[in-house]
C-alpha cells in the first residue's frame, strides 16, 4: 500500500513539474523615445543561461520556464542595458522600453561633434576637467581667459570678471549646476562667487543663443557643470595640492563622490585656499591676499526614466585690495597715475586689511525629472540663493572696523520645462520660469548707501525647436519672453535729486520729503523679447560651417539705475540714472570649422549692433567732505561690436604640435562716432607643444602671450585744481599700457599608483622671464604693475 501511495505522490508532484515549468515569457521590445521596435535586441536569462533575439517588429519569446522568480537582460547595441525583475506565473507578456541615444547617434555621423555641446549652431566651447583642475587654485575667469575671444576685466590678481565678445558683468549668464548665479554681479570689482572646484566641464556660448537660460545673455552664456554619474557600484574621488611662490599661497581641494548600480548617488567637495600679498616684478602689491573657504554637497537618484538632484554649496571669500588704491581724493589719483610704483609699498604679509571685501554665499537646488514615452522629458527646480557683501573701505575713529558697504541679497527661483524628443529628426523644448529677489543694504553702515533696497520680481516662458533636416544640416529657432519689475526704497539728497533734473520727470516717485534729502520709490517694469535662429551645415568630413542669428534684451541693473555714492577702492563717485532704458541686441555671427589628420582650425566672426547701450565714464569731479574725487556716470548709446576669433592646432608628428588662438575686437559708439570705454586688445597666444606616453605620459607646452596697446579708446581726460600746488592739472584716465609680451611654462607628468589611482605631477611657470606690464582691463592699472613670475606646483591624485 505504502508503495503505490508513494508512486502516486511521485506521479502528482512530476506533472506538477510539469506543469510549472511550461511557461512562455514573451514581449516586445521599444524605442522609449518614438515608441518604435527594435530589432536584435538581446534578452538573457543568466540564472538559467536562456537568451533570445527581438525580430524585426521587436518581439520575443522564450518557452518552457518554471514559475519562479528571475532576473532577464536586455541589451542592444547603443542602447542603455536594461535589468528586469518578473515573477513568473503563467505565460507572461510586457513591453520593454530602450533609451536608444537618438541625439549621441545623430552627432556621432557629424565628424568632430561633441556630445557634450548645448546646442549645435552656436559658437560654443568646452572645457573638460583636466583644464579645470590646472587652474583649480585660481578663478573662473583665468581658466576661461584659455577661450579665444575670452579675456578678462581684472580688480587685481584675485577679483576676475569673464569678458567675452568685449562684454562682461550683467550682460554674461553664469549657470551652475544648473542655478543661475546671482550675486551682485553688477560692478567691475565684483568676482563671479564660483568654487571652479564644484565644476566637472564648463560650456561657453558666445552670445544669446541659449534662451533656455535667459534672454538677457547679451555676451554669453557660462556654464559650470558637475561631473558625470556613473551608474555602477563605486566609490572615486580626487585630491588636488597647488602651492604657488608668488603669494606664497596655496590650494588644497579633495571630492568624494559614492554610487550605486541602481542609480544612487552621493557626493562631496570642499576646497581651501589662501594667499598673502602678490608681488609685481619688482615691488611687493600691498594687501592683496586671499581667503577663500568652499564646500558643496550633491546626492539623488538618477536613472534614465526619473531621478532627482539635492545640491548644496557655500564659498566664503576674503579679498584683499591692493592698499595704494585706497585714494583720500583726486590728487592722490593724479600722484598714483604719474608715480611709476605704488604709493604703499610694504614687507610681505597674509594680513588681509581695510580696502577689503568680505563675500559669502549659499546655493541649494532641488530638481526632479520624469521622462514619458513617446513624450519626452519634463523637469522642475527650485533654488535658494542667499549673498552676503561686505566691503571695507580705510576709516578711522570708532568705524574703523565697520564696512562701507553692507548688501544681502536672497533670491528664490522655479522653473519647469519640458523636451519633446520622441521623434528622431526633431526636438522642442519648452519652459516657465518665476523669481523673487530681495536686496537688503544695511543703513548702520554710516556710509550713503550705493545700492538701495529693492525687490525684483521676474517671469519668463521660451521655446526652442532643433530640426535635424540630414545628416548634414541642423537648424534651431528659438523665442522667449521675460518680464522684469524693480520696486526700489532710495533716499537721495534733495540737491542731487534737482541737480539732475529729476524734480522734472520723476516727481511721482517722491513719497517721503525729508528737506534735505527725499524718499523715492521707483518702480519700472520692463517687457523683454529674446529670439535666435541658427544653421549648421557638415560640407564634407573636413569642413562645417555654422551661422546664427541672436536678438536679446536686457533691463539696466540696479547699479545702472540707482548708483549714487563714492567707492574709495574705485577711486570715484559713480552715479546711475532713472532714464536709462533696456539694451537691445541684435547678433549674427559666423563659424567656419576645418579639421583633417594634422590641422584643425575653427574662425568665429561676429558682429553686434546694440541699441542704448549702457556704459559708465568719467564726466567730471565732484568735492566731498574728503576731498575732491572723479565722477563717473552711466549713460546710454548706439554702439557697434565687431571681431574674430581663431583657434588653430596642428599636429607636426605623434609628439611634437603647435597650437595658436587670437582674437580681434572692435567696440565703436556709433552716435558719438568714437571708440567704446574697457574693450580688450588685440591678442594673439602661441604654444608649441612635447608629449611622449612612454615618458610617464609627459606633457609640455610652451607659451607665447602677446598682447597690443589698445590704440581704439575714448579721451575721458579730465582737468582738476590741486590745491596744495594752486595749479590745474590733467587727470589722464584713458591713455592705455603699451604692448607686452609674456612667457608661460606648463607640464606635468603621470605616475600609476595602483589599477585604479594615479598620480599627476604638474609644474606651471607664468610669466617665465618676469616682465613689468599693466593690461588696460586691471583697474588696478593706474596704481601697480601687474604679477611677476609665480611658480605652480600640483599634485593630483585620482582614485
Amino acid at each position: 500500500m505504502k508503495y503505490y501511495i508513494m508512486i502516486l505522490f511521485s506521479c502528482i508532484f512530476s506533472w506538477s513539474q510539469s506543469q510549472n515549468c511550461s511557461s512562455t515569457l514573451s514581449g516586445e521590445v521599444h524605442d522609449f523615445h518614438d515608441g518604435t521596435p527594435i530589432t536584435n535586441a538581446t534578452i538573457y536569462i543568466k540564472s538559467l543561461n536562456k537568451y533570445t533575439t527581438t525580430d524585426v517588429n521587436g518581439y520575443f519569446f522564450i518557452k518552457d520556464l518554471c514559475n519562479d522568480a528571475i532576473v532577464f537582460e536586455v541589451t542592444h547595441l547603443a542602447c542603455e542595458t536594461k535589468n528586469i525583475d518578473i515573477d513568473i506565473d503563467g505565460d507572461t507578456f510586457l513591453v520593454v522600453n530602450l533609451e536608444h541615444h537618438i541625439e549621441e547617434l545623430n552627432e556621432v555621423k557629424v565628424k568632430g561633434a561633441s556630445t557634450s555641446k548645448i546646442t549645435k549652431t552656436t559658437q560654443e566651447t568646452i572645457l573638460k576637467s583636466e583644464t579645470i583642475d590646472r587652474f583649480s587654485s585660481l578663478n573662473l575667469g583665468d581658466v576661461l581667459k584659455q577661450i579665444s575671444g575670452v579675456s578678462s576685466i581684472n580688480t587685481g590678481s584675485t577679483i576676475v570678471k569673464p569678458v567675452i565678445n568685449g562684454l562682461h558683468s550683467s550682460r554674461i549668464i553664469v549657470m551652475t549646476n544648473g542655478v543661475r548665479l546671482q550675486d551682485q554681479e553688477w560692478g567691475i570689482e565684483h568676482a563671479p562667487n564660483i568654487d571652479l572646484n564644484t565644476a566637472g566641464s564648463i560650456n561657453v556660448i558666445k552670445g544669446a543663443n541659449a534662451l533656455a537660460y535667459g534672454g538677457d545673455a547679451i555676451g554669453g552664456v557660462i556654464v559650470l557643470k558637475p561631473s558625470k554619474i556613473s551608474l555602477k557600484d563605486s566609490l572615486y574621488g580626487k585630491s588636488i595640492i597647488t602651492g604657488h611662490s608668488n603669494g606664497r599661497g596655496y590650494n588644497f581641494n579633495t571630492s568624494l563622490t559614492k554610487t550605486y548600480k541602481k542609480g544612487w548617488y552621493l557626493g562631496a567637495q570642499t576646497s581651501l585656499k589662501r594667499f598673502g600679498d602678490f608681488k609685481s616684478p619688482d615691488y611687493y602689491l600691498t594687501n592683496t591676499g586671499l581667503n577663500a573657504k568652499g564646500l558643496s554637497f550633491n546626492g539623488g537618484f538618477k536613472s534614465f526614466e526619473k531621478g532627482f538632484n539635492v545640491y548644496y554649496s557655500y564659498l566664503d571669500n576674503q579679498i584683499g585690495i591692493l592698499r595704494a588704491s585706497h585714494i583720500g581724493n583726486v590728487e592722490d589719483l593724479v600722484n598714483a597715475i604719474n608715480n611709476p610704483k605704488p604709493l604703499v609699498i610694504e614687507d610681505f604679509a597674509y594680513d588681509i586689511n581695510a580696502p577689503k571685501q568680505e563675500v559669502t554665499h549659499h546655493v541649494f537646488k532641488t530638481e526632479f525629472y520624469k521622462r514619458f514615452k513617446k513624450f519626452g522629458r519634463v523637469d522642475v527646480q527650485y533654488d535658494y540663493q542667499n549673498n552676503h557683501r561686505f566691503e571695507y573701505d580705510i576709516r578711522v575713529g570708532d568705524d574703523r572696523d565697520k564696512a562701507a558697504v553692507d548688501l544681502t541679497l536672497k533670491t528664490h527661483t522655479l522653473k519647469t520645462s519640458v523636451k519633446l524628443d520622441s521623434k528622431s529628426n526633431i526636438t522642442y523644448q519648452f519652459g516657465l520660469n518665476a523669481g523673487y529677489q530681495n536686496n537688503f543694504a544695511d543703513p548702520n553702515t554710516g556710509v550713503r548707501r550705493l545700492i538701495p533696497d529693492y525687490d525684483k520680481y521676474d517671469a519668463g516662458a521660451f521655446v526652442i525647436s532643433n530640426l535635424r533636416l540630414n545628416n548634414d544640416i541642423n537648424v534651431d529657432f528659438g523665442l522667449r519672453y521675460d518680464f522684469n519689475q524693480i520696486d526700489a526704497k532710495k533716499f537721495y539728497l534733495t540737491s542731487r535729486w534737482n541737480e539732475r533734473a529729476y524734480n522734472n520727470e520723476f516727481a511721482d516717485l517722491v513719497i517721503d520729503d525729508l528737506g534735505t534729502q527725499l524718499l523715492t520709490n521707483p518702480i519700472f517694469n520692463y517687457h523683454n523679447i529674446s529670439a535666435s535662429a541658427g544653421i549648421s551645415y557638415q560640407i564634407n568630413d573636413r569642413n562645417n560651417f555654422i551661422f546664427n542669428y541672436g536678438l536679446s534684451n536686457r533691463a539696466p541693473n540696479p547699479s545702472e539705475l540707482f548708483s549714487d555714492g563714492l567707492h574709495h577702492s574705485a577711486a570715484r563717485i559713480e552715479l546711475g540714472d532713472l532714464r536709462l532704458k533696456k539694451e537691445t541686441s541684435n547678433r549674427v555671427s559666423a563659424t567656419y570649422n576645418y579639421q583633417n589628420k594634422g590641422l584643425s582650425l575653427s574662425a568665429e566672426t561676429f558682429y553686434n549692433f546694440i541699441n542704448d547701450y549702457i556704459f559708465v565714464r568719467p564726466t567730471g569731479t565732484e568735492q566731498t567732505i574728503r576731498g575732491a574725487f572723479p565722477v563717473w556716470s552711466y549713460n546710454q548709446t548706439n554702439a557697434v561690436l565687431y571681431g574674430l576669433d581663431v583657434t588653430a592646432n596642428y599636429t607636426l608628428n605623434e609628439q611634437w604640435f603647435l597650437k595658436n588662438k587670437s582674437s580681434y575686437i572692435k567696440g565703436k559708439d556709433v552716435t558719438k562716432n568714437d571708440a567704446l570705454i574697457d574693450m580688450p586688445s588685440v591678442k594673439t597666444v602661441n604654444s608649441l607643444g612635447f608629449s611622449n606616453k612612454k615618458w610617464l605620459n609627459l606633457k609640455t607646452e610652451l607659451q607665447s602671450e602677446l598682447v597690443f596697446k589698445q590704440t581704439n579708446f575714448p579721451n575721458n581726460n579730465f582737468e582738476v585744481y590741486i590745491p596744495t600746488t594752486e595749479q590745474m592739472v590733467l587727470v589722464d584716465v584713458s591713455s592705455t599700457p603699451p604692448t607686452y609680451h609674456l612667457l608661460h611654462l606648463q607640464s606635468n607628468i603621470t605616475l600609476t599608483i595602483s589599477e585604479k589611482s594615479n598620480l599627476n605631477i604638474g609644474l606651471n611657470i607664468t610669466n617665465l622671464l618676469n616682465t613689468n606690464y599693466r593690461e588696460n582691463l586691471n583697474r588696478l592699472r593706474y596704481f601697480a604693475d601687474d604679477l611677476g613670475r609665480n611658480i605652480m606646483l600640483q599634485l593630483k591624485l585620482n582614485y
